[in-house]
């Protein structure tokens, strides 16, 4: 029976504004069910006034949220505030955010009436249970005093409800009050007859996971969007049969909650075996008298005996997928006997054509009094999932002639890049298990190859030890004319002539070429050919000892089966299957340490660019973006917005930001490369980014030309008086001013269109980086999702076809991540397994484009995470293994295509705020671990980056773990340590195999794509962060000065460190930049805009479009029509 519960504590979770950070939160949401409380989750990204307007609505006793991403101040006072505003200051405020909130704030948070904020110290001491535990027993206290208050100031209370700025709060309160009217009550029994009342009902059931919400949000859209009708929605979502706690999830998949004109409700079963709430007529009643014209009610999942819902409603419609079996269960759905319209949903899905056939007939058979055609049946097939698709208008317009309501919902725009709705046809679906088998074949195949080879030697020696005088050569056959003559050696010679021809032309020459390989490893030195240069590489490097210590240490194997066995698996650095490295050398001109960067306004991270590449060979730059940056938002004053800037990453909202970021710093050099951490705005980044690096070229032309006067005159006409924005502050030493000369002007009236494609072509072939760019980890773990997926993976093709158009053959298009999938909890075989899936569909993807493997492949960089788990040691190792053998033997890629290139970046995960400086022990560690596995490139982490964004004397120390390894641990002179350990070998396989067997399991739920609408990833990332985290809380996972080795003497304060913030007056420069460039270009900027959309619609290339508009148009105009023609991202539980 389910535990009785009167009225239920309900609880409103989410992370804060720009912050996709939503491991914890989604950890304690759980725990809060498992307690009994009923959870409404908005997930990651919320603003105050989303936030709030939620809580209102849903009437809930408290707020809980999740803040890593800084900017927290602003936006819990500022909730705090809106709260007051609206006379809700009991709802109740819990936070988390780790080390990223200090004691001080934590204190004048909590004086300015934020309940409780947990730090990583009430962790440790509470445990997740008791958080659990005290936010319940603090909001059961609270609503005790605020029912005393309310009965003694009933009257009062009403009238301040009703002064509330919310419209809807008064509304909310009497629901509530509705519901617990009889916390008891059943619906098992007789439905109470339906009380007539003015406004249209439409209910919406069906399976769950069927895509209801999705659906209604998709209706309530293009309502909202073309009548003025009061609407209202209520999402009923069952109650836990044991604890009594419900997940209240409907909320955080509608989009269009957030509108101003409709009222959303979120309630609970509160019993057993029920689509529906108890009293819902009396819900329906009190919605009816508060003016609403059109009601939706979205029910539990039902069963097939469910028609409960058809009691309470206007008009019924069933949502189902092909998902339901053989054609005869269709016969036991009692809704497609009573629902008055049947909506055959996720129609992109195979097997749905046949599905819609099949119910159409049904319902024929259902209503034989009703002689319609089929294709009259009341029977709609549509994916309510893809944006913009013309069934969702057809089948509104269809509710609304029913309903009697008159609105013209016009027609959908007609977007070419929405015809191919497939991401990845459903020809290539297997294309996981394709991959996984192929790996399987092939080994079974080398070990029979090894086998043979084997077998051979054996034969081979026998006859050398027999003193065969006519034996040939290693590998060589014996001619007939041997075998015709008779000999006591013919059957020796026979059985090694059949031998050696079950050996593959391939293993013959891998073994013939070992002794040659073996010496370009020994000599003392090696001559080796790159891009037509010769290169000589010393071999021995002379220890202190005066010991000879080889650069690459050779294998000693004398047996045939272990050299082709070491060939055909690991090979020497530089060789198929590259498992010890792509190249044969490290680079020892360039470090692989990348200098990362990000704070404050592009002046500041400017500087730090500098301090970072101080006596550095090459430049090798790595950018983080801000929170408004990484979610596409302008620099504004709105309170929780304004907090955010600068904060954890740089500012960066228009051209004119990017030049100055960049200024000094020639991004056509040959030694300098770029990498920009950005996803779901990652086109507009990288058009900021490549008009910088034009116009410094541009500006290089004009000066060694001798025009520079001619332009700066060029520059003042433009400019007609105004002042020229400028590079706030002094410049660093070593700063040339390169960039900051075409600030404020339109660099394109400077100069003729040919002079200006000239420069143009030569910048693209010269630049070199890495741009994120992955949107598959967004949408799995890390929360940076802003468009629909599909139109996601539109522009990240069109980035592709740009680079390939232009010639852009040193720039990485994509880094496909594995790094925030490890941060948001995945244990590392399952990051390293969803990040190579994912880097196979994006494969797919593009060459469903109509690109050419070898044309995009090279462009493919991978991205992972360290940690201090034992598979970290052999991530990079399975990783080019897995990829070379799938790209020679599946797609038949070229060399190039098949050498997988990836950064590594310690584990941010593994921070900890307690006993700081024991981190850079933890990053040492697993800095070894990938220079050891040779990786192409590394970001070691400052130790304060568990608490702030890291200081000048903490990235020094990040960068010199790098450099001591490098360049004075003695191992390090050797760049194979790792081959020849048997526990390496080992662990290499076991990995190996557990990723394919991860393959096959996403594989069974449809590949990448197919797995994520089951929320496969999500949901196994969010169980092994519980796991993982659980087991470090129980102290069974040890973490030396956390749960182990405790320092006694240390304060409850976490850390004694600078905590860096942005100050006002970063903020506001901000803020006015933004505004006078805005200002400075709003014509041309209105003009690119609807060029941009126009182009798009029409299946233009975006990323092109999007170049163009760069120079005019701020990160968030941009960015916003892109919404438009693209569709917006709905959030996932």
């Amino acid at each position: 029976m389910m535990k009785k519960k009167s009225e239920p504590v309900r609880v409103l979770t989410a992370t804060a504004i720009f912050d996709g950070h939503d491991a914890s939160i989604n950890i304690i949401r759980r725990l809060l069910q498992d307690k009994g409380l009923e959870v409404i989750h908005l997930g990651h990204n919320r603003s105050v006034n989303t936030v709030v307007n939620a809580a209102l609505q849903e009437d809930v006793d408290a707020i809980c949220i999740s803040s890593y991403q800084g900017g927290h101040l602003e936006y819990f006072k500022y909730l705090v505030s809106e709260l007051e505003k609206h006379h809700a200051q009991d709802i109740l405020i819990f936070a988390g955010g780790g080390g990223t909130i200090s004691e001080k704030d934590v204190d004048l948070l909590q004086k300015k009436g934020v309940t409780k904020i947990y730090t990583a110290t009430n962790s440790v001491n509470l445990g997740l249970q008791g958080i659990v535990d005290e936010i319940n027993e603090l909001c059961l206290a609270s609503r005790k005093n605020s029912q005393q208050n309310s009965q003694q100031n009933s009257q009062q209370n009403r009238e301040k409800f009703n002064e509330s700025l919310s419209k809807y709060y008064a509304l909310a309160k009497q629901i509530t009050d509705i519901q617990n009217k009889d916390n008891n009550h059943t619906v098992n029994g007789k439905t109470p007859a339906r009380q007539k009342i003015k406004a249209k009902v439409i209910g919406v059931t069906g399976t769950g996971g069927s895509g209801k919400s999705t659906l209604i949000d998709e209706i309530l859209k293009s309502l909202l969007h073309n009548s003025k009708l009061k609407i209202a929605c209520i999402a009923i979502d069952p109650a836990r049969q044991k604890t009594g706690g419900a997940l209240l999830g409907d909320r955080i998949r509608i989009n269009s909650a957030v509108h101003p004109e409709l009222y959303f409700r979120s309630l609970s079963t509160r019993s057993a075996n029920t689509p529906v709430t108890p009293l819902l007529h009396e819900i329906l009643k009190c919605l009816d008298e508060h003016g609403f014209e059109l009601v939706f009610i979205e029910t539990a999942g039902i069963g097939q005996a469910d028609n409960l819902i058809c009691n309470y409603v206007d008009h019924a419609v069933y949502v189902m997928t092909a998902d339901y079996g053989a054609p005869g269960q269709l016969e036991k759905i009692s809704m497609l006997d009573y629902a008055d319209s049947i909506v055959l949903n996720k129609a992109d899905h195979q097997g749905s054509d046949d599905a819609l056939k099949a119910i159409c007939k049904q319902w024929q058979r259902n209503h034989p009094q009703n002689e319609l055609a089929e294709s009259e049946v009341p029977v709609f097939s549509l994916s309510a999932h893809c944006f913009n698709d013309p069934s969702i208008v057809q089948f509104t317009a269809y509710l609304c002639k029913q309903m009697g309501i008159a609105i013209s919902l016009g027609s959908v725009s007609n977007n070419e890049y929405l015809q191919q709705r497939e991401i990845i046809p459903s020809r290539r679906s297997n294309y996981l298990t394709e991959i996984a088998y192929q790996a399987k074949q092939l080994n079974q195949y080398q070990q029979q190859q090894c086998d043979y080879i084997e077998q051979l030697q054996s034969l081979y020696d026998t006859l050398s030890i027999l003193n065969d005088q006519s034996r040939p050569e290693r590998f060589v056959a014996y001619h007939k004319s041997i075998l015709n003559k008779l000999s006591s050696f013919n059957d020796i010679r026979i059985k090694y002539n059949q031998t050696l021809n079950k050996i593959d032309a391939e293993s013959i020459h891998q073994l013939k070429s070992w002794s040659e390989i073996h010496k370009i490893a020994c000599t003392e030195y090696n001559e080796y050919k790159i891009q037509d240069k010769m290169h000589r590489q010393k071999n021995y490097i002379k220890s202190l000892s005066q010991l000879d210590i080889p650069v690459i240490a050779a294998a000693h194997y004398t047996s045939w089966k272990d050299q082709l066995r070491f060939m055909f698996s690991e090979n020497m650095p530089g060789d198929f299957p590259y498992t010890a490295g792509v190249y044969r050398y490290r680079n020892v001109q360039e470090d692989p340490a990348r200098m990362f960067a990000g704070e404050g306004t592009p002046e500041d991270t400017n500087r730090r660019f500098f301090l970072l590449k101080d006596e550095q060979k090459s430049i090798r730059l790595s950018t983080a973006f801000d929170p408004l940056g990484l979610y596409a938002k302008d620099p504004q004053d709105k309170a929780d917005v304004y907090g955010c800037i600068g904060m954890s990453g740089v500012s960066v909202a228009t051209l004119d930001d990017m030049k100055k970021l960049y200024s000094g710093i020639d991004l056509c050099d040959s030694n300098t490369s770029v990498s920009m951490t950005i996803n779901g705005p990652a086109s507009i980044m990288m058009g900021f980014y490549l008009n910088t690096a034009i116009d410094q070229q541009i500006e290089k032309y004009f000066k060694q030309q001798g025009k520079w006067h001619d332009t700066e005159k060029l520059i003042s006409e433009q400019l007609k008086g105004k002042a020229q924005p400028t590079y706030s502050g002094n410049l660093p030493e070593g700063h040339d001013s390169l960039g900051l000369a075409f600030l404020g002007v339109d660099t394109r009236e400077l100069i003729d269109a040919e002079g200006y494609e000239k420069i143009a072509a030569e910048s693209c072939k010269k630049i070199r980086g890495t741009l994120q760019a992955d949107i598959l980890k967004e949408e799995q773990a890390q929360n940076e999702c802003l468009y629909s997926l599909e139109f996601s993976f539109q522009l990240m093709a069109d980035i592709q076809k740009y680079f390939i158009q232009h010639n852009i053959k040193h720039f990485y298009s994509v880094s496909v991540s594995g790094y925030h999938i490890a941060e948001a909890g995945a244990n590392p075989v399952t990051q390293l397994a969803f990040t190579l899936a994912n880097g196979f569909t994006l494969l797919e993807y593009y060459l469903v484009q109509g690109m050419k493997v070898d044309d995009f492949c090279s462009q493919f960089s991978f991205f992972f995470s360290n940690g201090m788990d034992v598979e970290y040691a052999v991530i990079g190792r399975v990783a080019r293994r897995i990829w070379a053998r799938a790209l020679k033997y599946v797609y038949g890629a070229n060399q190039r295509s098949q050498k997988l290139k990836y950064h590594i970046q310690t584990s941010g995960r593994s921070l900890q705020a307690q006993d700081i400086d024991l981190n850079d022990i933890r990053t040492s560690l697993q800095a070894l671990y990938a220079i050891n596995d040779n990786c192409n490139s590394l970001h070691t982490n400052a130790y304060d980056e568990a608490v702030t964004t890291p200081t000048d004397k903490s990235v020094r120390r990040a960068l010199a773990i790098q450099l001591i390894i490098n360049r004075e641990l003695g191992l390090s002179v050797n760049q194979n340590p790792l081959q020849g350990s048997y526990l390496i070998t080992e662990l290499t396989d076991r990995v190996e195999q557990a990723v394919y067997d991860e393959f096959s399991r996403l594989s069974q739920r449809g590949g990448v794509i197919g797995a994520m609408e089951y929320f496969y990833q999500r949901s196994k990332i969010q169980e092994e962060s519980l796991t993982a985290e659980s087991l470090k809380y129980s102290g069974e996972i040890p973490v030396i000065g956390v749960n182990q080795f405790i320092d006694k003497t240390r304060s409850n304060e976490p850390v004694a460190t600078k905590f860096i913030h942005s100050t006002d007056k970063q903020k506001r420069q901000q803020v006015t930049n933004t505004e006078m460039f805005k200002k400075r270009y709003e014509k041309k900027a209105s003009v690119q805009l609807k060029k941009m959309a126009n182009t798009i619609k029409k299946g233009g290339n975006s990323f092109s479009a999007i170049l163009e508009a760069s120079r005019y148009c701020s990160l968030q105009q941009m960015s916003d029509v892109l919404l438009v023609v693209g569709g917006e991202y709905r959030r996932k539980l």
